[in-house]
C-alpha cells in the first residue's frame, strides 16, 4: 500500500513489538526512499518459550509515484526470486535438510479509505499479485469512515474483485474441509477487513487511537476488525498460508520453470 496508510503501526500492533522498519523523519540518511524498493527486516519473535522467525517485507513509495506504471514489478520479481532461490535449493544434488524458506507467505494489501471504489492501481495489483501470492486485503485507517460508508465500501470491494475475478485469500478453491470451509466463508463475507488507527491511548492502557469522541481500541471488534486480521495471519491460518504458498503459488512457479529448462 502507498506510504501514510499506517502499515508498519498494523506490523508493530500485530506482534505488539516494534519489527517493521522505522519511519522517521529527522535525518536524510534515515529517511525511506520514495522508490519501490523491498526492504527486508527479520526477527525472531518468542512467546511463552515458543519461537517464530519472522520476515517483514516493506515497499516505501508504492502507489506515491505521479506515473505508477508497472509499480508491481519490483514486487512481483521480489517474490520470484524467493521461488527461484527455493528451487534451486531444492534440485541439489546434495541438499540441506531444512531448506531457507525465504518465500513471501501472505501479501497484506491496504486499500486507501476513499468511501467509493477500488482504484485500477489497486485492482491491477491484486490482479498480478493474486496469481503468486496470498493477498489479504485490508481497508487502513477506517475509523476515517461512517459505519454506513464503511459498509458500503466493503460491498463495492467485494463487487469489484468480483467483477475483475481476483481471488483473494481464503480462495474458495482451496478449501477441502467442510468445517474449514465454514470458517472461511465467515472470512470472505467479511473480506476486506477494516482497521482503525494505531498507537496508545491514554488513561486506560490499550491498544488504540484517542480522540476528541473517546477512545478507538484496535482489539475491540465493535470498533475495527483487526482482531480477525490477527487470528488469520498469526493464529487460525498461519499453516494454512504456508500450505498454499508452498502446494499452490510456488509449484506452479516450479512446473513453469522446469518447463523452461
Amino acid at each position: 500500500g502507498q506510504s501514510g496508510l499506517g502499515k508498519s503501526t498494523m506490523v508493530n500492533t500485530l506482534f505488539k513489538s516494534k519489527v517493521s522498519r522505522k519511519a522517521t523523519q529527522p535525518g536524510r540518511e534515515e529517511r525511506i526512499p520514495k522508490t519501490v524498493q523491498l526492504q527486508s527486516v527479520t526477527h525472531v519473535i518468542e512467546e511463552k518459550g515458543v519461537k517464530m522467525k519472522l520476515t517483514v517485507t516493506d515497499t516505501p513509495g508504492f502507489g506515491d509515484q505521479i506515473n505508477n506504471e508497472n509499480c508491481w514489478d519490483p514486487i512481483i520479481k521480489y517474490i520470484n526470486e524467493q521461488y527461484e532461490r527455493y528451487l534451486r535449493e531444492e534440485i541439489l544434488i546434495t541438499r540441506k535438510r531444512k531448506i531457507p524458506d525465504t518465500r513471501v507467505h501472505g501479501c497484506v494489501y491496504f486499500v486507501p479509505p476513499t468511501g467509493h471504489w477500488l482504484r485500477p492501481l489497486d485492482l491491477e495489483f491484486m490482479r498480478r499479485l493474486s496469481k503468486i501470492v496470498n493477498v489479504v486485503p485490508v481497508i487502513a485507517k477506517a475509523d476515517t469512515l461512517t459505519l454506513e460508508e464503511r459498509a458500503e465500501f466493503k460491498q463495492r470491494i467485494q463487487r469489484d474483485l468480483k467483477a475483475h475475478a481476483i481471488s483473494v485469500y481464503p480462495q474458495e478453491d482451496f478449501d477441502e474441509d467442510p468445517d474449514d470451509r465454514a470458517l472461511n466463508d465467515r472470512i470472505r463475507e467479511e473480506n476486506p477487513v477494516h482497521r482503525g488507527g494505531g498507537g496508545k491511548g491514554n488513561g486506560k492502557r490499550v491498544l488504540g487511537r484517542k480522540t476528541k469522541w473517546g477512545i478507538i481500541e484496535v482489539e475491540n471488534p465493535m470498533h475495527c476488525e483487526f482482531p480477525m486480521l490477527r487470528d488469520l495471519l498469526i493464529r487460525s491460518h498461519l499453516q494454512d498460508l504456508k500450505d498454499i504458498t508452498h502446494n499452490v503459488h510456488y509449484e506452479s512457479y516450479r512446473v513453469r520453470r522446469l518447463n523452461e529448462s
